[in-house]
């Protein structure tokens, strides 16, 4: 029997998220709105909300300082290059785990979670003079490795609990039906997974974005993403809010788009198997 919510109780939840709502996304329209103003506006205490001189000579000046589609192009590919390289990896990983489970898989999957909480300067040196050897350094290739190892952990996590939600029977169905493992993974269990490797595959398209240490550090010019494309903005003679400010709307653009045009597929996967 579902529970009953009174009028002012709902009334109160949703003031409250868009209190929440409205707190998340302030930063970002503040940095927009920026993007328009002046050096000496951007600067000005108190500031002005919306009565300040707008102008787009900010985003001229950042796309003749720097060529703002090589980064997109870079961004583009190698987010989707390690979101695709890591699914195609983790989805044997997570079946296997989900499907197939030994005595070691829970603590296989706890010791992949804790890579995650080994701060990545840690093996900046290494992984930098390995790339350095072995000529990876600013190539899209050597970012593409290194950030599908490092959303690795979180791809097949999120695929072994979408996996554990479908009923073991259906696949040992196909298999009574003379169906081999690679035609149980391709044509059985990733049709019926396709929502939650569809968040999977947006969320990760979105931590790889928005990776800044280790695009900053393995990159110089010929891959650096958008993540670099801002950081160039920061300089010794101080911080142009202005332009900085136009820089980062170019940058978070395409992926606010993203993000607002498949909100209703991110949480449909996000939510997959939580109600039976």
């Amino acid at each position: 029997m579902a529970r009953d919510i009174s009028i002012s109780r709902k009334a109160l939840f949703s003031a409250l998220a868009w209190i929440i709502g409205i707190l998340i996304f302030f930063p970002i329209f503040w940095t927009i709105l920026t993007s328009f103003k002046t050096e000496l506006e951007a600067i000005a205490s108190p500031p002005a909300l919306f009565n300040f001189h707008w102008t787009l000579e900010n985003y001229v000046e950042v796309q003749s300082r720097s060529n703002y589609f090589l980064h997109f192009a870079n961004s583009v590919i190698i987010s989707l290059g390690s979101t695709i390289l890591g699914l195609i990896i983790a989805i044997p990983g997570a079946w296997a785990m989900a499907f197939v489970p030994g005595k070691r898989t829970n603590g296989t999957l706890m010791w992949m979670l804790s890579t995650k909480m080994l701060p990545p300067v840690g093996v900046l040196i290494p992984i930098y003079l390995i790339f350095r050897d072995t000529g990876l350094l600013d190539t899209r290739t050597g970012l593409v490795i290194v950030l599908t190892l490092i959303n690795l952990p979180i791809i097949i996590w999120m695929l072994y609990t979408y996996f554990k939600e479908i009923p073991g029977e259906i696949l040992e169905a196909a298999r009574m039906d003379g169906a081999s493992l690679k035609a149980e993974i391709i044509h059985v269990l990733t049709p019926m997974a396709v929502p939650g490797i569809a968040s999977t595959l947006l969320l990760n398209v979105i931590l790889a974005w928005n990776e800044a240490f280790w695009t900053l550090n393995l990159t110089a010019a010929k891959a650096a993403p958008l993540t670099a494309f801002i950081a160039s903005y920061s300089s010794p003679e101080g911080l142009f809010y202005a332009k900085l400010s136009a820089a980062s709307t170019m940058a978070i653009a395409p992926i606010l788009i993203l993000g607002w045009f498949s909100q209703k597929q991110l949480v449909r996967g996000l939510t997959f198997g939580a109600v039976k």
